[in-house]
């Protein structure tokens, strides 16, 4: 059977190859559904544009129960001109968003993570860590 892993990411073309390459490689996926919308990071931290919310919530269903995707991560980058706003409200977005996704009981693994100015992705640790990013 092959494996599966979701990402709720930018429709951002620069940050697709560096976010498929490392969940690819951390959950040895053979695959990763990808679910874009610009600033996805701030739509599902905000929770207030509950359409758009909604669509993600029907998309990655699809992953996990047809998938048998067991990860989902959500991420926020660099220069988003959906989001334009500092990396520290990133990072707070990705936690806050963290929290939605676990909300909804599917069952899975949920990680956030930051692409940096250089492109490389980095894993955002839980809040209460004080640690912005894990080592990678």
């Amino acid at each position: 059977m092959r494996k599966f892993v979701t990402v709720i990411n930018c429709m951002d073309g620069r940050v697709q190859k560096p976010v498929i390459g490392y969940l690819s490689a951390k959950f040895s996926a053979d695959f990763v559904d990808m679910i874009t919308e610009p600033g996805p990071n701030k739509i599902l931290a905000e929770n207030k544009d509950h359409t758009i919310i909604q669509s993600i919530k029907r998309r990655i269903k699809i992953s996990v129960d047809n998938h048998k995707s067991k990860h989902i991560a959500i991420v926020g980058h660099y220069d988003c001109a959906g989001n334009p706003v500092d990396e520290k409200i990133h990072i707070q977005q990705i936690r806050e968003a963290i929290k939605v996704i676990q909300s909804w009981d599917l069952d899975v693994n949920v990680i956030g993570l930051w692409i940096n100015q250089d492109w490389q992705v980095e894993e955002v640790r839980p809040s209460h860590s004080g640690k912005l990013f894990s080592k990678n």
